[in-house]
């Protein structure tokens, strides 16, 4: 896998902390150029001048700044789409702008950036797409996740049609589905439930290898998925065995 990254362009949305973080990180370690993106470019400060990464700041909420960023970076190896929000509350819970705020963010942010990335892999003959999906999706149901379930099952749906659409073009498109996560959204959510403690042993005990996931686990799949040229079209459950 390290010699297939070795000088190749790989770009990451949200990399400014947790898994996109980790991924921009270990993308570097594996020779791959990185250009590391996100909203909050407080975020990315951290990685700036470190080997073989490179920062840029990018809402892809915005469809124009999307595609400027497209013609400034040029053709990438690896597009890796991290960007989402996590939604709490059931179907009754669920405001519309809610709903319409994680589509937008969590589908069509990843829309976006295919469109505007895919054409230069095609005209190369090759590329790889990584969308970040979740195992609370059409692989399995959580309570109080309605917004977030619905948009990432969307993103499994995204990733079958663009495999499916290029497979005879050289592109390769796949979804990673993470399980609970130690992260700063992790955090947050803990936090606003009131008891953190509590709400931590809550999120532990439903993990049947007795801990949550880090950060760079998703992101070592990140960089098998990228180089594993045989592959696409699919969902990859990473989740300690919760789906089981």
């Amino acid at each position: 896998m390290d010699r297939f990254l070795n000088g190749r362009t790989v770009l990451v949305t949200a990399a400014g902390q947790g898994i996109g973080r980790a991924s921009a990180m270990a993308f570097a370690r594996a020779g791959a150029k990185v250009v590391a993106t996100d909203i909050d470019q407080a975020l990315l400060a951290g990685l700036s001048g470190q080997r073989n990464i490179s920062t840029r700041p990018l809402d892809v909420l915005d469809d124009a700044a999307v595609r400027e960023t497209a013609q400034a970076v040029g053709r990438v190896d690896v597009l890796f789409n991290c960007a989402g929000v996590v939604h709490s509350g059931s179907i009754l819970d669920m405001a519309d702008k809610d709903l319409d705020f994680a589509f937008d963010l969590n589908v069509k942010g990843m829309v976006r950036m295919i469109r505007a990335f895919l054409p230069a892999m095609l005209e190369h003959g090759e590329g790889c797409i990584i969308n970040m999906a979740s195992v609370v999706s059409s692989l399995k149901g959580a309570p109080n996740r309605c917004a977030y379930a619905t948009t990432k099952a969307a993103v499994i749906g995204l990733t079958k049609a663009v495999a499916a659409d290029f497979v005879a073009q050289g592109i390769r498109c796949n979804a990673i589905c993470p399980g609970t996560v130690e992260s700063p959204s992790l955090q947050e959510r803990m936090r606003a439930q009131g008891d953190y403690d509590a709400a931590r042993k809550a999120f532990v005990a439903r993990q049947p290898m007795g801990r949550l996931g880090t950060p760079d686990e998703i992101a070592a799949l990140a960089v098998h998925l990228a180089g594993a040229t045989y592959t696409t079209g699919q969902a990859y459950a990473i989740d300690g065995g919760w789906s089981i």
